[in-house]
């Protein structure tokens, strides 16, 4: 038996945030981020709509890029003082991630962030406290998604809190949040949805349900990222949708290595002072698990399958043939979107570089272990070709000195 579960409501297109004028409760309480969503009047729209459907609102600003450990905590002391009913998340996915940690916490003031990790294993929330998630940026779709990744900066390690229960009741896809991205942003979050609908399409858990969302999203993604990019509000409008779908696909269907990697990679080099951001990380290793895991014969079909949709290599090629054209598209929309192809070529602000913020000497003293934690991520046991730790570490080198996948 397999589970299909999405949010119950799904409020999109332009001005779907008034939906929340239609809430019903006593209390709200707002988690944001840096600013962005108060620089651009949609955080005093949101308490105006709570407020105008008879709330007390309470907020709590400063999410971080990465949230981290301490940050759920406070947050959760935060909401046990005000007892809300209603928890709004808007934002990028860092608040929207944030708070659903927070939401777990604050109904189960007991549990632990170790409890939080164990895979498909929380208890039943909502007894509290409801969830709305409104998302800013096209690319984690965590509005829709069983998924919330917490960073835990005492091992460097980000960690994915997977369970049907953080699956929001309330998501709201309003593309004028998206049109405030700046340029960067609309690069890597576009990245990462691709990658979502990419290693949800080849999942394992992948079904008939999951496969039309995943593959729309593709061609979706294909049509308007780089317009997106440069600058067309009309394509980053579709954007807002496409990530959506795609998030809506591997919510259900899961994901695999690309994520199990981007996840533990992210904060690995945080003491050299950058992380790898998480949507420049998936477009990076991409077009590397897309080979790996092409030795799989059931995956290269579906990857062929793809490549049928996408429209980018005869459909009477070879699958082999179509694998490359896959992983030369994926690489050719890097070049367009300015991320570099490796992690020795990246740079502290995220850009290509000849030499990057990674010292090889750090990468190669600390492969091992982060090779054990990839594999021990959610996100791999869904891979269609789960490696070895040999393999692991082979194909991290790969990622890291942009060179063949050819094991």
């Amino acid at each position: 038996m397999a589970r299909f579960t999405l949010p119950r409501d799904l409020y999109h297109g332009k001005g779907s945030l008034e939906a929340l004028k239609t809430f019903e409760g006593k209390r709200a309480i707002i988690c944001v981020g840096g600013g962005s969503m108060k620089r651009f009047g949609f955080l005093d729209r949101a308490i105006g709509y709570l407020k105008e459907a008879g709330m007390e609102v309470e907020v709590f600003e400063g999410i971080e890029p990465d949230p981290s450990v301490e940050t759920v905590m406070r947050g959760a002391a935060v909401m046990e003082k005000f007892q809300p009913d209603w928890i709004v998340a808007m934002g990028g996915g860092s608040p929207i991630d944030a708070a659903k940690a927070m939401w777990i916490k604050y109904e189960y003031p007991d549990c632990t962030f170790e409890d939080m990790c164990k895979v498909f294993g929380l208890p039943k929330l909502r007894t509290k406290a409801h969830f709305c998630a409104i998302s800013s940026t096209s690319g984690t779709a965590t509005e829709v998604t069983a998924f919330s990744i917490i960073t835990n900066y005492q091992d460097r390690i980000k960690y994915p809190i997977a369970d049907f229960e953080i699956t929001p009741d309330v998501a709201i896809v309003d593309p004028d949040l998206a049109e405030t991205m700046p340029q960067k942003l609309v690069a890597h979050t576009g990245m990462d949805a691709i990658t979502h609908a990419i290693e949800a399409y080849v999942s394992t858990a992948n079904c008939n349900y999951t496969d039309p969302l995943a593959i729309h999203a593709i061609e979706m993604i294909m049509n308007d990222l780089v317009p997106s990019y440069n600058g067309d509000m009309a394509a980053r409008d579709r954007m807002h949708d496409a990530q959506c779908l795609a998030g809506m696909a591997f919510s259900n269907a899961l994901l695999g290595i690309v994520h199990s990697m981007a996840h533990k990679t992210g904060a690995a080099f945080e003491d050299y002072g950058a992380h790898i951001i998480h949507g420049a990380a998936n477009a990076m290793y991409l077009p590397k698990v897309i080979a790996f895991n092409a030795k799989n014969e059931t995956a290269k079909k579906r990857y062929g399958v793809i490549v049928d949709y996408m429209g980018i290599a005869d459909k009477s090629a070879s699958d082999d043939d179509k694998v490359a054209a896959l992983i030369a598209y994926v690489r050719k929309m890097n070049d367009d979107l300015n991320i570099p192809h490796g992690i020795k070529y990246y740079g502290a602000d995220s850009y290509p570089t000849e030499n990057g913020f990674v010292p090889e000497e750090v990468f190669l003293e600390r492969l091992p272990e982060i090779a054990a934690n990839a594999i021990l991520d959610a996100c791999t046991g869904s891979n269609p070709r789960i490696p070895s730790q040999e393999e692991m570490e082979k194909l991290l080198k790969c990622c890291y000195y942009d060179t063949e996948v050819d094991f």
